[in-house]
């Protein structure tokens, strides 16, 4: 079965939450393209009135190709809220993500918002953060260096497996929209999400983690059954 039009249901549900005059973040990934893809239809269909403030170049591509009123953080640094996808949410709504290697600017524009709602299909929801690879950021220089420091704080927090590089098609490392590379950790469970980001904040070299902690308002998740909300919709 295509995972697709479940990710369009829960995308299609959070459309629902935008009101006019809202500052929106826009997500990054295959769930927030479709989010996306409704807002534009509401702004032509509504005359909907909002301006977001896209979380790749990606999706400022797309926003712009559909006439979405995009705007930036220097000029609107509050934003009302941010909807994206998520690689994977726990019951307590925190979160990996960073499949698309965009976790830097989204949570920056997370951070910037009042609420973060994450839109994604049934197979995202775990009971233990993990089992998909955690990204990690890090500036090219030192690599080996952080790498070690990297590894010491996996360690540190009771998670154990091999740290890749993650490469571009043509076998080169890939380059985020910030020119950083990304160090994807295979942990298999995550026993202390809090403690391990902790570290990883510690770590010189480390940009940004995919463990979202504390930003999570509510997920929305299409499931076979229908549409299933960890948390509060309301603002």
């Amino acid at each position: 079965m295509s995972l697709e039009p479940l990710k369009r249901e829960a995308a299609a549900r959070a459309v629902a939450l935008v009101t006019n005059g809202m500052r929106l973040g826009l997500g990054t990934g295959s769930t927030a393209k479709h989010f996306v893809d409704l807002l534009a239809e509401r702004i032509r269909n509504e005359g909907l009135v909002v301006v977001g403030v896209p979380t790749s170049e990606a999706t400022r591509l797309q926003a712009e190709s559909l006439g979405v009123p995009l705007t930036t953080l220097d000029e609107t640094p509050e934003l009302d809220l941010t909807v994206d996808g998520t690689d994977e949410v726990d019951p307590q709504l925190r979160l990996i993500k960073g499949g698309g290697a965009a976790h830097l600017r989204e949570k920056i524009v997370a951070s910037a918002s009042k609420r973060l709602i994450v839109i994604a299909d049934e197979t995202k929801e775990v009971e233990t953060l993990g089992r998909f690879k955690l990204p990690i950021e890090v500036i090219p220089f030192g690599l080996g260096a952080t790498r070690r420091k990297i590894e010491a704080a996996m360690a540190a927090a009771g998670c154990k497996g091999p740290l890749v590089m993650r490469l571009r098609a043509d076998g080169q490392p890939l380059r985020t929209d910030s020119g950083n590379f990304v160090l994807d950790a295979d942990l298999g469970r995550i026993p202390d999400p809090e403690g391990l980001a902790d570290r990883l904040d510690r770590v010189p070299g480390v940009v940004e983690h995919g463990l979202f902690i504390g930003l999570c308002s509510a997920a929305i998740l299409a499931t076979s059954a229908g549409i299933k909300v960890l948390g509060s919709l309301e603002g």
